[in-house]
């Protein structure tokens, strides 16, 4: 892989380890050489570097395994994910701190691995969770784009619009962690 073919997403190997390219830019300044401007995260630990690339460098690209798993439970110290074959594979806080925000047990996750070692957990982009705990609204108060502070059932707290209920179930966004709509459940 050239860093000039770099695009968002793009995993390569770096110094011993793997980086995705969180934010590029090709830069063509009037006088020298061209440029590729990178902001790219590591994917084990997290680390984000800024870096510049001349476009012609040459990088060993990462190939990133993904499997759809299970949460199946965490026993205190470690979290452990089920595959399609029952095999369970246990990963660390710092492995899984962003998903569980928006995970509970049995919900299903993707799991990403390189060379066999599970490093990250991706939940799905929009998950159903219920409200556990809300200030009531006020009357008058729902008309407006006023919002109050929500705990889900994952125990993430929100922001939420006025009219939403302790007990409902919404749809949060887990991108952006947004509240996005109520659910009939």
């Amino acid at each position: 892989m050239l860093a000039g073919d770099f695009r968002k997403g793009s995993t390569f190997e770096y110094e011993g380890s793997v980086w995705t390219i969180v934010d590029f830019q090709h830069v063509k300044p009037g006088k020298g050489a061209a440029f590729v401007r990178t902001k790219m995260k590591n994917v084990i630990d997290g680390k984000v570097l800024e870096r510049t690339w001349n476009p012609t460098e040459k990088l060993q690209e990462a190939t990133i395994e993904t499997r759809n798993m299970t949460y199946s439970y965490n026993d205190g110290e470690l979290y452990y994910f089920m595959d399609q074959d029952f095999n369970l594979i246990p990963l660390n806080y710092d492995q899984v701190e962003d998903a569980l925000k928006y995970i509970k047990e049995n919900d299903n996750v993707i799991v990403k691995f390189f060379k066999g070692s599970a490093f990250s957990v991706e939940c799905e982009n929009f998950v159903t969770l219920r409200v556990t705990q809300a200030d009531p609204s006020v009357k008058g108060n729902t008309a407006t784009n006023a919002t109050k502070e929500a705990i889900l059932e994952t125990g993430v707290s929100i922001q939420v619009p006025m009219f939403v209920e302790e007990g409902e179930l919404i749809r949060v966004d887990t991108r952006t962690g947004e509240y996005m709509e109520r659910v009939k459940g």
